[in-house]
């Protein structure tokens, strides 16, 4: 049977792969896991003071988040977990929140940079934390066990934060690691009708940047829809039109960033991660001088900060194992190209609008564009299809293939990369060929895609 974790949380089409049934399911096999099992590592000794254990739960704005929250809080409390509903705020907030409250655990109802139909749920251990394998497995299991729930005073009680209660931890902790006074940053920021539309744009603002804020009235069915991280075209356009700075792109929860410099150039993840890694490693901050990226990440990245005497440490495609890598070197920057970055000194889990601030922060101290700044890699062109197979299995064994491969890595030399990684949920290979001109690029995988095709 497949887990029902992916790699981020529980995720499906809302009513009907993820149901309210569900939901209920969850809220109580999690409650028993990491609120009571004394076997679990799950870091909650902080909260076993309380009369019962709390539990914080927020969501972003899409419709079904409504009836999820209700489902989930209602599982949760019939365990005897008290929770605390924070509505509408990002993914990083509630990880946050989870720590500044000290709870037995957080979760978040959203389905990210998905269409509107899709939801989710992520769970958080104590302090923040984002949940192990093991964990998950246990949740997993309890949904199979028969859970009794207490009754009388045991139950647990549900109580609801207005929002600006709820976020002035979160934005007082945001604003403590502003370095440098914004003041002078023009910023547009797409907020993408999600759960930054008022977090994101305040933050800025109160650090100092001057804040046109777009996309930031959700209705509970227009998130992601055309805006975000996900299309950049409307911001990059708003950015030229007001003469700012740059842009700043969040997803539906708020958990990535991707940026526009002022001529409306898009200043993708790598980017984003080399500028904060070069100016962490200036100030003595990168831990061994060491950046944790993914292997999607562009060879521009590599051979950018190889120049500045940066190491990149690579990881499977997923921010969980970005975050496992950070833990294991204790690094202090990692991420992935889509913009998820992480700042362990600061938040456990990505953080769009903490990059954000580190990011015009580095605008700030060095009095340099964005599109300076970002100079310091250049993005190799880079080409990805995606190949049907009969048995993925089979093409990662293969002779012919792994002789094409070699082949090809060969005449690329120092300039070049390939990348054959098997989807995790189709029988596809993605094909990723890097190289110093598109067209060299392209020949290249296409080249391995029939003999990939062909296994």
């Amino acid at each position: 049977m497949p887990r029902m974790f992916g790699t981020d949380g529980v995720r499906g089409l809302a009513n009907k792969s993820l149901t309210v049934d569900l939901a209920l399911s969850l809220g109580a096999a999690a409650a028993s896991v990491l609120a009571f099992d004394p076997a679990a590592d799950t870091g909650h000794e902080s909260s076993r003071d309380r009369q019962r254990p709390l539990a914080v739960i927020g969501r972003d704005p899409r419709v079904s988040g409504e009836m999820l929250e209700s489902a989930l809080a209602a599982g949760l409390a019939s365990q005897g977990v008290d929770v605390m509903l924070v509505g509408q705020v990002p993914t990083p907030a509630v990880a946050h929140l989870t720590g500044h409250h000290q709870a037995a655990l957080g979760a978040m109802i959203s389905a990210s940079h998905n269409p509107m139909p899709d939801n989710g749920i992520k769970f958080f251990a104590a302090g923040g934390r984002k949940l192990s394998d093991e964990l998950e497995d246990r949740i997993e299991d309890a949904l199979e066990a028969r859970i009794t729930g207490p009754t009388g005073n045991r139950v647990g009680r549900i109580s609801r934060l207005d929002r600006e209660t709820a976020l002035a931890p979160y934005l007082e902790h945001l604003l403590g690691t502003v370095r440098h006074p914004l003041a002078g940053l023009k910023v547009v920021v797409d907020c993408a009708h999600g759960a930054a539309f008022e977090a994101a744009p305040a933050a800025y603002a109160k650090a100092g940047a001057e804040v046109v804020a777009i996309n930031a009235e959700p209705d509970g069915y227009n998130i992601n829809e055309g805006v975000g991280s996900t299309h950049i075209e409307g911001l990059q356009r708003a950015v030229v039109e007001h003469g700012a700075a740059l842009g700043l792109a969040h997803d539906g929860d708020a958990d990535r960033c991707l940026a526009v410099d002022a001529s409306g150039a898009l200043v993708g993840g790598d980017e984003i991660m080399a500028v904060l890694a070069l100016g962490m490693s200036e100030a003595g901050e990168l831990k061994d001088n060491t950046l944790v990226a993914t292997v999607m990440s562009n060879l521009g990245l590599h051979l950018g900060l190889t120049e500045h005497g940066i190491s990149v440490v690579t990881t499977k495609v997923g921010d969980r194992y970005v975050l496992e890598k950070l833990a294991d070197g204790e690094y202090s920057l990692g991420g992935e190209q889509s913009g998820h970055l992480v700042l362990p000194e600061h938040a456990t889990t990505g953080d769009g609008t903490l990059t954000g601030l580190f990011l015009m922060a580095r605008m700030a101290e060095t009095g340099k564009s964005l599109a300076e700044l970002a100079a310091v890699m250049t993005v190799m062109p880079q080409v990805l299809i995606n190949v049907q197979v009969a048995d993925k299995a089979k093409v990662s064994v293969s002779d012919s293939v792994k002789s094409a491969v070699e082949k090809e890595e060969a005449a690329l030399g120092e300039t070049g990369r390939v990348l054959l990684r098997p989807s995790g949920t189709e029988q596809v290979v993605r094909v990723m060929v890097e190289a110093e001109s598109h067209d060299v690029a392209r020949e290249s995988a296409e080249r391995l895609a029939e003999i990939v095709g062909a296994v």
